[in-house]
């Protein structure tokens, strides 16, 4: 075995995968131009750690299960009011992550509710964030399975690895009260330890159709109102989905 082999295998073992990739290539440039050795140390473990951190995000992206196509790049900040446009880059900084607070995003259907924390979403995960989207039904079926199998708590944990957590459309939850119970543990369970992101076509004071009871209810909303972002998609905001059928119908031969 070669010596260069010799020093890929021992990256190997010490599990730097980049390193081995370009160790041969940094080696010609250090000789070719007279680096020091602390130059070729030092750019060698900078692309390692480059490497780690992509693959990191990209680990991230995998767990986040984030709509692909539902990017800040993607999204039309035209059409928000300026309070909006505002705000979005703050978000996209963690800071609200940090801070442990909730983000509250009300509005009727075809607002761009879900782009808007979607595109939040993928800025975190950039920045190195865990995250985790889910529609709100889909979430609440897993942890009724989880507590038929007395796995609740296990889903529980399961989910608190992730600093954010996105449930799209909690207004469309069954809403029976096995459904609300485990909704319910889940907001207290992360109540001012990690950032829930919620999508609602109902208003706060329509959320007993979600709760049912009245003090379920407002323990609920408590909960998470209690350091909170609320962003209301007003009616001055049209309807992305009818814009977009019109625009179809338009171009329609």
């Amino acid at each position: 075995m070669s010596q260069l082999e010799t020093i890929r295998e021992h990256f190997r073992t010490l599990r730097m995968p980049t390193a081995v990739e370009v160790v041969e290539e940094l080696l010609a440039s250090a000789t070719n131009e007279n680096w020091s050795a602390e130059k070729f140390l030092g750019e060698l473990l900078e692309q390692e750690m480059e490497g780690r951190h992509q693959r990191r995000i990209e680990r991230l992206k995998d767990a986040a299960h984030l709509p692909v196509e539902k990017t800040l790049a993607t999204f039309d900040q035209e059409h928000l009011p300026l309070r909006l446009r505002r705000l979005l880059p703050q978000l996209c900084t963690a800071e609200f992550v940090d801070r442990a607070d909730n983000l509250l995003v009300f509005g009727l259907p075809g607002r761009g509710k879900t782009h808007f924390v979607a595109a939040v979403g993928h800025e975190l995960v950039n920045i190195g964030r865990s995250v985790f989207f889910t529609p709100t039904y889909r979430l609440v079926d897993s942890l009724l399975r989880a507590k038929r199998d007395l796995l609740l708590e296990h889903e529980l944990r399961r989910l608190d690895r992730f600093e954010v957590l996105i449930l799209d459309d909690i207004g469309y939850v069954q809403q029976s009260p096995e459904e609300m119970e485990v909704l319910f543990t889940l907001l207290a369970e992360r109540y001012e330890r990690r950032s829930v992101v919620i999508t609602s076509n109902l208003v706060f004071s329509q959320w007993d159709q979600i709760f049912k009871n009245p003090m379920t209810t407002a323990a609920a909303i408590d909960r998470v109102v209690h350091h909170s972002i609320i962003v209301e998609f007003g009616k001055e905001m049209s309807s992305h989905r009818a814009n977009e059928a019109a625009k179809r119908l338009q171009e329609t031969p």
